[in-house]
């Protein structure tokens, strides 16, 4: 197997590619245009078995990454700091240049297996984008309504400065009836490409389509998990033990991705509300003495987790029942 290292940058990208050895076998620069891809395709195209590792997939390199894992190439996405390593322990200083990056990048890439893989942007990103439009849009009509509750709180038509509090509170009104037409679009846009994806997570109880589209959107591939343990840590809903003494407490965990942590959390909480057997596991935990937060924080012991995975009772059963059924997309 042949490792193609790319070192991108704005004007152009440096390919070295190393065999199983780590020797070099040829360099190659290549300027950023228009046949950039085609350019460097062709001369990979001396080895049949090879594979590309791209530093920095998701920045700079991603232009390149894209096209190349859209043609079904074998993509690997090297970190900055993970190709610097590399290189001060290969020539043993701090002498760079484009190849010795581009060789640090494959050198890291042969000896690290973990290494994200660089999948071509499907549905996945498009409901990231929808997600993360619809967040702003929330947060602006957010802003708008606490500014025209300001202006509508200390208007009272006797002044000038009144008749101009007024004149602004139509406006908003105005800017936030926009909002709202590009809210319900917004939410048209993520049925249309959830129903493209054909996945079957709406049918948890608390899941809408919107919290679907973020959590699709934030996932990605699913099977990058291990296990449902990787995806809880990703997720940031394994609480964290905080015991003191006889007493055993578990926090918040602060870490993880939040924008998905935050849709598994609404849909706890709508479990937890809602007449169902997520409210009951709810309720026995607070009778346990738990406070409200332990309860929505508690796993279940995993010999149950085979039976209540598909009731939606508790975080641990719910990140179980998403992982199970974005893998049956």
């Amino acid at each position: 197997m042949i490792t193609i290292g790319i070192d991108p940058h704005k004007s152009s990208l440096t390919a070295v590619a190393l065999d199983e050895t780590g020797h070099l076998l040829a360099t190659r620069r290549i300027t950023i245009n228009a046949a950039a891809y085609k350019t460097l395709t062709d001369w990979a195209a001396r080895w049949p078995q090879r594979r590309f590792a791209v530093e920095g997939a998701a920045g700079l390199g991603r232009g390149i990454a894209q096209l190349l894992a859209a043609a079904g190439e074998h993509v690997v996405d090297v970190p900055a700091t993970l190709a610097a390593r590399a290189r001060l322990l290969d020539t043993g200083g701090s002498r760079k240049t484009d190849a010795a990056d581009a060789a640090s990048v494959a050198h890291a890439a042969m000896r690290h297996q973990r290494l994200r893989k660089v999948v071509a942007e499907d549905h996945h990103t498009r409901l990231r984008l929808l997600s993360e439009r619809r967040d702003d849009l929330a947060r602006e009509r957010v802003r708008l309504l606490n500014r025209l509750h300001v202006l509508l709180r200390n208007t009272r038509p006797l002044t000038a400065a009144d008749s101009c509090r007024r004149d602004l509170a139509r406006e908003l009104i105005a800017d936030l009836r926009h909002l709202d037409r590009r809210l319900h679009t917004n939410q048209a846009q993520v049925r249309q490409v959830l129903s493209e994806t054909h996945s079957t997570i709406t049918e948890i109880r608390g899941v809408g389509h919107i919290i679907a589209g973020k959590i699709l959107g934030h996932v990605g591939d699913v099977t990058r998990f291990p296990t449902a343990d990787h995806f809880a840590s990703y997720a940031g809903t394994s609480p964290l033990e905080a015991s003191s003494g006889e007493r055993r407490r578990h926090r918040l965990n602060p870490t993880g991705n939040r924008q998905l942590n935050t849709a598994l959390h609404t849909i706890a909480l709508v479990q937890a509300r809602d007449e169902g057997p997520g409210r009951v596991y709810y309720q026995r935990k607070l009778s346990e003495g738990k406070t409200p937060a332990e309860a929505r924080l508690c796993r279940v012991h995993p010999d149950a987790v085979a039976v209540s995975a598909r009731t939606g009772a508790g975080i641990d059963d719910l990140r179980v029942e998403l992982a199970r059924r974005l893998r049956q997309r």
